[in-house]
């Protein structure tokens, strides 16, 4: 045989592939998509394991559940996964992506950087179901979206819409909302979220929406009935003062410099006669920096509590429409976490949190913790994530049941009635709660809005219980 017949071992492996692509296209056999999935494959993010896991295109820079589905927001798109197995629903590009609307009205809302306008998408379709081509900000909660448009600088017009409405429920006009084109949920004067070690400050998904807004317009603060869109009054702060709306109030915090240290007063007032209904001195609510009585911050709390240090320097949760005290810590504790119902507090000797019941105190749970565990309070759980070993814990907010106890080094980036969305890197997993769903406050956000405010009585725009559910009965009593 002469030197270089036969087809030598290069000549072998072409044909070998030219066969198994005959192969593959005509059905026959398909070797690729098993290799890719060898090659995809991630090791669990869990232990024990998720329901499921995926690897997206992107570091989530949002997840948010939506009824069934799960909203991924990244940096340029967003895309939505079945919550049963986190199969890939849809895909849009996107700047910019918030999810309004509760468990059965929900909605994602989506737009460009730099581009006016936002579209309104079916969480399970991606459909689009409502356009807008001319809106600067859009703002989302469980029971409102509200977006505003401005002819001019200084003429906007605010719009309110439920979230799957095609209609405004109620429009009013502003003197401009800041400058240049704001996107999603531009900042507000409310309250500011306490910090927690690999948990996400939007875990709980959107919220109710408040009674009253505090919208910041050249120097000044606009404040806004949710119910009615009726502009309640418009307060210039003064050269100590920083305003906020909290509760069904203006807050007018005055921080004074005077002798070394910084001296504060907290006075709630009426929005819409301007009287005065109740006045705290000596909480530092943390708006000022260590370097002065300078305020730079939002006041520290959550919906309609707010959260402070007395002079003694004992934590303590205020009721933000009379002023109550509804908990002061011991010495040397700390709250971790706060909403309108409980606190979580680290104790004195960083060994455990507990949860508390704002107004009475009551320790409703403890429970052992490492000196570093972050915390955070959810309708659904209160999450806790510790250190040494590395862990995520799920509890029943009320009982301190555990709902579900993950070794892991993920952090907890969304948390829904029935489970939460764990994520490391570009791998997130879904991971159910064992036993019966949790349930939320009664009726939540899609209870009723909540009355014009100014009229005395206590605002209560998460349910019909009030605003620390006071008018409610306690189901463990």
């Amino acid at each position: 045989m002469a030197k270089g017949s036969g087809l030598g071992v290069r000549g072998w492996l072409l044909l070998g592939l030219i066969t198994v692509v005959v192969l593959a296209s005509t059905g026959v056999w398909n070797p690729f998509p098993g290799i890719w999935d060898w090659v995809d494959r991630s090791e669990p993010i869990s232990e024990p394991d998720v329901v499921w896991q995926h690897r997206i295109g992107g570091t989530p820079r949002s997840v948010t559940f939506a009824g069934d589905t799960v909203v991924v927001e990244q940096r340029t798109r967003v895309e939505a996964r079945r919550l049963s197995d986190g199969t890939q629903l849809w895909e849009r590009k996107a700047d910019w992506a918030a999810v309004a609307g509760g468990d059965r009205d929900a909605v994602v809302v989506v737009g460009k950087l730099l581009v006016k306008g936002y579209e309104v998408l079916d969480p399970t379709t991606g459909v689009t179901r409502r356009r807008d081509d001319d809106a600067v900000a859009v703002w989302t909660w469980r029971n409102l979206l509200l977006d505003a448009r401005c002819v001019e600088p200084t003429d906007c017009t605010l719009s309110a819409w439920d979230p799957r409405g095609t209609a405004p429920l109620w429009t009013a006009f502003v003197p401009g909302v800041r400058s240049g084109l704001l996107g999603d949920n531009p900042a507000l004067l409310d309250t500011r979220r306490l910090d927690a070690v690999r948990i996400d400050k939007e875990a709980a998904g959107p919220e109710p929406v408040p009674p009253l807004l505090g919208l910041p317009v050249d120097n000044r603060v606009h404040v806004l009935d949710t119910a009615t869109g009726r502009v309640l009054t418009d307060v210039e702060p003064g050269r100590e003062e920083r305003l906020s709306v909290v509760g069904g109030r203006l807050l007018r915090i005055t921080a004074r410099s005077q002798d070394g240290t910084c001296f504060f007063t907290i006075s709630g007032r009426d929005p819409t006669t301007g009287q005065e209904a109740w006045q705290r001195a000596g909480v530092n609510l943390r708006t000022a920096d260590a370097a002065g009585c300078a305020q730079r911050e939002d006041p520290q709390g959550a919906r309609n509590v707010l959260l402070g240090v007395a002079p003694d320097g004992r934590e303590a949760v205020l009721d933000g429409y009379d002023g109550r005290l509804l908990l002061v810590t011991a010495p040397g504790e700390k709250i971790v976490a706060v909403d309108d119902r409980y606190a979580l507090v680290r104790a004195a000797d960083k060994r455990s949190v507990s949860a508390r019941e704002l107004g009475t105190g009551r320790i409703r749970w403890s429970r052992p913790t490492g000196a570093k565990a972050g915390a955070a309070l959810t309708p659904y759980a209160a999450v806790l994530a510790e250190d040494k070993p590395s862990r995520l814990v799920a509890l029943d907010p009320r009982t301190g049941a555990e709902l579900a106890t993950l070794r892991t080094a993920a952090n907890a980036l969304a948390v829904g009635p029935t489970g939460m969305i764990i994520g490391e890197g570009r791998e997130i997993g879904y991971v159910r709660f064992g036993g019966a769903a949790v349930a939320p406050p009664p009726a939540g956000g899609d209870g009723p809005r909540p009355g014009p405010a100014g009229t005395g009585d206590v605002p209560a725009p998460e349910d019909s219980c009030g605003p620390k559910r006071e008018l409610c009965p306690d189901p463990d009593s």
